[in-house]
C-alpha cells in the first residue's frame, strides 16, 4: 500500500494540560466498512482431502490471531445481546486493526484499555510485538492470491490545523499502511461528501453514505475498509436454484427465499455437545467459509459457546464426505454504533473526558465521539463478495447415507476465514435472508 500525507501544519500554540478542555475536538472513528461476497470457481490450492489450514507458527501474524479471534466472538456475543432476532454481520479483523492502530496514539489507561479489550495480555506480549503482528497481518491480507480479491486499508482524515506527532504518523504509515489526508472539517458538508466518496470507491460501490451529519467539531476521522470477493472451489449452478424455498425464522414464521443446492464432497461434522452441524466450503485463494446450523432451540447455546478453541476444534475435526447442501442466496447488511458497545467491553476512557491521545497530538484534547461499523454481504451461486480447551469432538454420523442432506433453512452462523493468517474476515448470523 502507498501512503500520502498532505497536512497543513497550522501555527497552534502548545497548551498546558489544565487548558486542554478549551481545545476539545472529536475523533470520528469509522471502523471496518466492509463489502464481502460469496462466488464460484475451481481447484483448491490445498489438498482437497484435508480441510485443515496450514501451520502458522512461523508467521508473525499468528501472534495476534488468537487474540483477534477471542475479541471477535466477545463482540459477536455483545451484538447478539443488543440485537436479538436480527441479522448480524461485521468484520472482526477490520475492527481489531482499527483499534490497534488507534492505540498507537493512546497513552496511559486509554492505551491499556484498548489493547486489553482486544484480548492481549500485556504482561506476556509486549506492545511492539502486537503492532509487528498487525503489520504482517495487513501485509499478508493484501498480498495477491489467485482466485480472490481481498483488500484492506486504513486512512486518516485530519483537521488541517491539527499538529500531529511525527512518530505517530510514521508508525501508522509503516505498520498499518495508512494513508493520511488533510481535511477542512469546518465545511462539514463537503468533508462528509469527500469521505463518503472515498469509502464508496474503496469498497467498489458496496458501502454508500457511511457518514451522516458530520460534526464541524471533528478533528480526525479514521476509516478502515475491507473488500473481499472470491470464487467457490465448487460453484452452485444457477439453474438448480429453487426460487421460492421456505426458511423458518426464529419467531416461528416462514419466509420464502431463493435456495441454492448441490451435491459435492465437502468437509462436514456434527458438534454433539452444542447440537449443531458445521459445513466448510472452500474458496480459491486461501479462504474458507464455515456455515454453522444449530438444532432447534440451540442458537443461544451455540452463541454463548463460541470461542477460539471451539473454532480450532471444528477446523481440525471436520471430515470430507459427499453431501447435498442447501444454502439460501443472501444479500444482507448491518450497521453498528460501537461507541455504545466498546465501553461495555472495557474501552471506556477513549470515549470520555479521561481520554489520553497525546501520542497523536499534544496541542489538542482528543476524544472518540463515534465508532461506526457497516458491513455488506452477498452470497450467490458465483461465490461471496463483500465485505479454552475442550474435549468436544466433531463426528460424522455413521448412519448417514453416502449423500447426506443439510439444509440451511433456519437461522445459522457464517464465518469467513483467511487460511494464511487464520483471521476471521467476516462473522455473522443470518436470521432472515430477505432482510437487508
Amino acid at each position: 500500500m502507498t501512503s500520502q500525507l498532505t497536512l497543513d501544519g497550522g501555527n497552534i500554540p502548545r497548551l498546558p494540560s489544565f487548558q486542554m478542555g478549551s481545545s476539545f475536538y472529536r475523533v470520528l472513528l469509522l471502523v471496518g466498512f466492509c463489502a464481502p461476497m460469496f462466488c464460484m470457481s475451481s481447484s483448491n490450492p490445498y489438498n482437497r482431502e484435508s480441510p485443515h489450514p496450514p501451520s502458522m507458527k512461523s508467521n508473525p501474524a499468528s501472534q495476534v490471531s488468537p487474540s483477534n479471534t477471542k475479541f471477535a466472538f466477545l463482540l459477536y456475543q455483545r451484538l447478539a445481546q443488543e440485537s436479538p432476532g436480527q441479522n448480524i454481520l461485521f468484520s472482526p479483523v477490520s475492527i481489531s486493526t482499527s483499534l490497534a492502530m488507534l492505540s498507537l496514539g493512546a497513552r496511559s489507561a486509554t492505551k491499556t484499555q484498548i489493547l486489553r479489550s482486544l484480548g492481549f495480555n500485556l504482561t506476556i506480549m509486549r506492545e511492539p510485538t502486537i503492532h509487528l503482528g498487525f503489520e504482517h497481518l495487513v501485509r499478508s491480507l493484501n498480498e495477491c492470491h489467485k482466485g480472490r480479491e481481498l483488500r484492506m486499508g486504513s486512512v486518516l482524515f485530519i483537521k488541517k490545523e491539527l499538529q500531529l506527532q511525527a512518530k505517530f504518523l510514521d508508525r501508522v504509515k509503516k505498520l498499518y499502511g495508512t494513508k493520511v489526508f488533510s481535511e477542512d472539517f469546518s465545511n462539514a458538508v463537503a468533508a462528509q461528501a469527500q469521505i463518503n466518496s472515498y469509502v464508496e470507491r474503496e469498497t467498489k460501490g458496496k458501502v454508500v453514505g457511511v457518514i451522516q451529519d458530520l460534526d464541524s467539531q471533528t478533528a480526525m476521522v479514521l476509516v478502515n475498509h475491507i473488500f473481499f470477493k472470491a470464487n467457490w472451489t465448487q460453484p452452485f449452478s444457477a439453474a438448480n436454484t429453487n426460487k421460492s424455498f421456505p426458511f423458518l425464522l426464529s419467531k416461528g414464521t416462514t419466509v420464502h427465499v431463493p435456495m441454492m443446492h448441490q451435491t459435492e464432497l465437502f468437509a462436514f461434522g456434527v458438534d454433539r455437545e452444542l447440537g449443531c452441524s458445521v459445513l466448510q466450503m472452500d474458496y480459491r485463494g486461501d479462504a474458507v467459509a464455515f456455515f454453522v446450523l444449530p438444532g432447534k432451540g440451540k442458537m443461544r447455546q451455540l452463541e454463548k459457546s463460541l470461542s477460539a478453541g471451539r473454532l480450532r476444534k471444528w477446523s481440525r475435526s471436520l471430515q470430507k464426505r459427499w453431501i447435498k447442501v442447501f444454502i439460501p442466496k443472501i444479500s444482507i447488511s448491518a450497521s453498528y454504533n460501537l461507541e455504545t458497545i466498546l465501553p461495555q467491553m472495557g474501552i471506556r476512557d477513549a470515549f470520555n473526558s479521561n481520554a489520553d491521545f497525546s501520542g497523536i497530538t499534544k496541542t489538542h484534547f482528543l476524544q472518540v465521539s463515534k465508532a461506526a461499523h457497516k458491513a455488506v454481504l452477498d452470497v450467490s451461486e458465483e461465490g461471496t463478495e463483500a465485505a479454552a480447551t475442550t474435549t468436544t469432538k466433531l463426528i460424522v454420523r455413521s448412519r448417514d447415507t453416502p449423500s447426506s442432506i443439510i439444509a440451511f433453512n433456519q437461522p445459522f452462523l457464517i464465518l469467513l476465514i483467511d487460511k494464511i493468517t487464520e483471521s476471521i474476515l467476516f462473522l455473522g448470523k443470518v436470521e432472515n435472508p430477505r432482510k437487508m
